[in-house]
């Protein structure tokens, strides 16, 4: 028996050898070469890969670690907002919103602290202080969990010792009410053995909420607009008073955990062919100033000739154009927007631009209503004719739209063309009225694309559309307490409104999925998206 160090590795390994090389033939000298090659090569590849294992090992131990002290030193720099000294420079109403920001920061923070600490840990979770009994005067269900069979595997009858009883907190509009979960302890009195249901998986582990109080937060906050204090003082004339940091902690947490759904949408989107985008500003506090920047609410949607009904929304501290770069990354369809110079950047990247008309015609209809511009109302009848057009082609099929768009359209964009070219050799350089004709002019072939494919829609109203909600709601928040709230509320809205435009009631929505997101597999995530969704439990 002999012995070779294994290359790179410092180990030595076995080689079975003849006794007597001598006697070898050879033929069977060149096999036991061959075949002792063959073991040091399949030695080495196991050694790299093993070498590979390990270095990814140590990128994402890199990664994680990394992580955690980002999100470490977020939370002192909260930790230090929420308790030092206040600016008097916010109105209380302004200090409100900025205290739910806060509180559902911090609890988002911890949240991915969590998912970035190993599965596996000998220490034990820190003890949790006991919370306080629930009111006794609320009204209480029982729902039982049982073993599905109280027979022990030595064959006798499991005897029932006991129940261990936890509440949940639920709400439906102006009533409280509680859930007495009950889960008996069963016992075998010849083996000594126990068995117990398992702990129905939640949302919030150990959480007082139900999905459906924790859905009624969400919707209130994100499609009715009513801020977390405002929530509570609801709460408590409804004979419960929730303190807006336990909402605001609520809040943060579910958004952490339903991320991963906005994400999927996000891909979902990107394999459309054709997608509006717009963008509207929104205020955001400064963190530690005291005052507010202007930030910006991106929106993303397929047309309404898509079958994908769907919006996502994405909330940037800036309007540069890298933000929509990055949403769109690796994407080259066909991008209907206006003529912000954030998006021509994707243009030269594989992305083909498409005017929106009603900005076209917007330019000469304020001309005429603010000026009276009598050369501004004669652009105005080709537009009506345009958009006659268009409601005759929004029944037909991409093919057909096309054809009818060739036949009837395009003499009137032609014609439209003629005429804006022969205003603007007449009218003067630099008027109101030169401007307008330019803005068309300019991005002629860009507005008359729409021509040439029955699936892109004349103009960008669609996405606009989808953004009226947060231009609704503004007057309410005031302004987003941090980057993180406004990603927050910008990944929520995502899938409320989603689940709106397919025709899904929101607080359903939300309380079947947040109800089954912590045992549903990640792989199967998208059959939780609006426009997959189907319910599998009970609604109410």
């Amino acid at each position: 028996m002999r012995f070779r160090a294994l290359r790179g590795s410092g180990r030595l390994v076995r080689m079975d050898l003849p006794a007597d090389l001598n006697a070898l033939s050879p033929e069977q000298l060149r096999a036991l070469a061959a075949q002792l090659i063959a073991q040091v090569e399949d030695r080495d590849r196991e050694i790299d890969e093993k070498t590979r294992e390990v270095g990814e090992k140590e990128r994402e131990l890199r990664y994680r670690q990394t992580r955690i002290d980002q999100l470490t030193h977020e939370i002192s720099i909260l930790r230090r907002q929420q308790f030092g000294r206040r600016s008097e420079q916010l109105s209380s109403d302004q200090m409100n919103l900025l205290d739910e920001a806060t509180d559902a920061d911090l609890a988002a923070i911890e949240v991915e602290l969590e998912q970035l600490q190993p599965q596996a840990t000998a220490e034990l979770p820190p003890q949790q202080p006991k919370r306080a009994a629930l009111p006794a005067q609320l009204p209480r269900t029982e729902i039982h969990h049982e073993p599905d069979s109280t027979v022990c595997q030595c064959g006798c009858e499991r005897v029932r010792i006991g129940e261990d009883i936890s509440e949940k907190l639920d709400y439906t509009p102006g009533v409280f009410t509680v859930e007495r979960h009950i889960r008996g302890k069963w016992v075998c009195r010849n083996c000594e053995t126990l068995i117990q249901a398992a702990v129905p998986a939640h949302v919030i582990d150990k959480g007082i909420p139900t999905t459906g109080l924790l859905a009624s937060v969400l919707v209130a906050k994100y499609a009715d607009h009513l801020p977390l204090y405002r929530q509570e003082q609801i709460f408590a004339r409804a004979g419960l008073a929730i303190p807006r940091s336990t909402l605001g902690a609520w809040v943060g947490t579910c958004g952490v955990q339903l991320q991963p759904l906005v994400d999927a949408l996000h891909q979902e989107i990107l394999q459309q062919g054709v997608l509006h985008a717009d963008e509207t500003p929104v205020q955001m506090l400064s963190p530690g100033k005291g005052k507010t920047h202007r930030a910006y609410l991106w929106a993303y949607t397929p047309t309404h000739y898509s079958e994908l009904r769907a919006v996502v929304y994405d909330f940037a501290d800036s309007r540069a154009g890298e933000h929509a770069r990055a949403f769109l990354a690796g994407w080259q369809g066909k991008l209907v927007c206006d003529d912000y110079s954030g998006y021509k950047a994707g243009f030269q990247q594989g992305i083909t631009e498409i005017g929106c008309a009603a900005h076209a015609r917007r330019k000469f209809f304020d001309l005429h209503a603010n000026h009276s511009s009598q050369i501004a109302v004669q652009a105005l009848p080709f537009f009506a004719a345009l958009y006659d057009i268009e409601r005759d082609a929004t029944v037909l099929d991409a093919e057909e739209r096309r054809k009818l768009r060739q036949n009837r359209a395009k003499p009137v964009c032609d014609a439209l063309h003629e005429w804006m070219v022969a205003q603007r050799k007449l009218v003067s350089e630099g008027s109101a009225i030169a401007k307008a004709l330019e803005y068309s002019l300019k991005r002629w072939e860009a507005l008359t694309r729409y021509l040439d494919d029955g699936h892109v829609p004349i103009d960008n109203n669609w996405v606009e559309n989808q953004i009226r909600p947060w231009a609704i709601g503004r007057s309410n928040w005031l302004f987003a307490g941090s980057l993180r709230a406004g990603q927050r509320a910008a990944a929520i809205m995502s899938l409320l409104r989603s689940a709106q435009l397919n025709g899904h009631e929101p607080h359903a929505y939300l309380k079947d999925v947040l109800t089954r997101l912590p045992t549903h597999r990640a792989s199967d995530i998208a059959t939780l998206l609006p426009h997959r969704w189907q319910p599998t439990v009970a609604l109410g």
